[in-house]
């Protein structure tokens, strides 16, 4: 047997296989949960990545990360300055709605994005350094969460002119999300990584799913302004994520339902996601 690489091993017999192709059900579930457990330990390596990735992203640039802040400020100034008018609501209870909405779903969207491309875009590290295949995944997720932190900025400013008042309960319930987000990160980062990995026709249609899902969800409208079909609205998962961590930082109540089908959402991706990696996960190195 002759190995080609940190991860791509050659038999005699001359058939390629990946690391862990030949262990049983039991020994791949051991070894996807030890990737992912290997991944945690690497904090250091993964979070000088994603910092690594900001620099050269924004090389050269005067405010690096905080053209999106100020992007997603113009945004807010032209959608606060109209829709208010539009839904007859007070600009002054419209636009924390609206920022906050706004940096949840940029979020949102970016790491579903940055998904498609967790192992795609790492080809020549997973085909000649073994590391844990999810330290790609982490990676992506904090890129996005500084990103996230420098989009707060907005959130402080308009929360500065519109103070709402906060409860335990409340500061609780965001530092949850934000775990529920970081969570939700990782699990769709393996999700689409493997798919867009072995199919990759899958950015492109994700990309376009994205567009349309900004338009039915509310995100830049209000989910009561539908009346009885408010239903149909609140049970979608993307609004249930969003309103999480919307609703306790504008000083409102989530929706009923929406922690339990933000919850349920997360388990059953992750359940899905790991049985997937356990099983596909010797497959990357040969798929991108």
């Amino acid at each position: 047997m002759t190995r080609l690489s940190g991860s791509i091993i050659v038999p005699k017999n001359g058939t390629p296989s990946v690391w862990g192709d030949n262990f049983t059900t039991g020994s791949k579930n051991l070894r996807a949960f030890g990737d992912i457990r290997d991944g945690i330990v690497h904090i250091h390596l993964w979070t000088a990545l994603a910092l690594q990735d900001l620099k050269l992203r924004y090389r050269g640039s005067v405010l690096g990360p905080f053209w999106i802040t100020l992007s997603t400020g113009i945004m807010v100034i032209a959608m606060g300055g109209l829709y208010p008018v539009v839904f007859r609501i007070e600009t002054g209870k419209y636009l924390p709605y609206l920022v906050v909405g706004l940096v949840a779903w940029q979020f949102i969207s970016a790491t579903v994005t940055d998904a498609c491309l967790t192992f795609i875009s790492q080809r020549l590290v997973i085909q000649q350094v073994r590391l844990p295949f999810s330290i790609h995944a982490y990676r992506i997720v904090w890129r996005n969460v500084l990103i996230m932190a420098h989009n707060a900025a907005l959130i402080v400013l308009v929360l500065v002119f519109n103070p709402a008042e906060y409860s335990f309960s409340e500061v609780a319930s965001v530092v949850g999300a934000l775990l529920v987000y970081c969570w939700l990160g990782v699990v769709v980062c393996l999700f689409f990584g493997l798919i867009s990995a072995r199919f990759r026709d899958v950015p492109p249609i994700v990309s376009s799913f994205l567009q349309i899902a900004f338009f039915v969800t509310p995100i830049f409208w209000s989910a009561d302004s539908l009346g009885q079909s408010r239903a149909i609205v609140v049970l979608n998962p993307l609004f249930a994520i969003v309103d999480i961590l919307r609703s306790p930082l504008i000083g409102q109540s989530p929706s009923p339902y929406s922690w339990l089908i933000a919850l349920l959402t997360a388990v059953a991706l992750t359940v899905i996601t790991f049985l997937m990696f356990a099983k596909f996960r010797g497959r990357i190195a040969y798929w991108v």
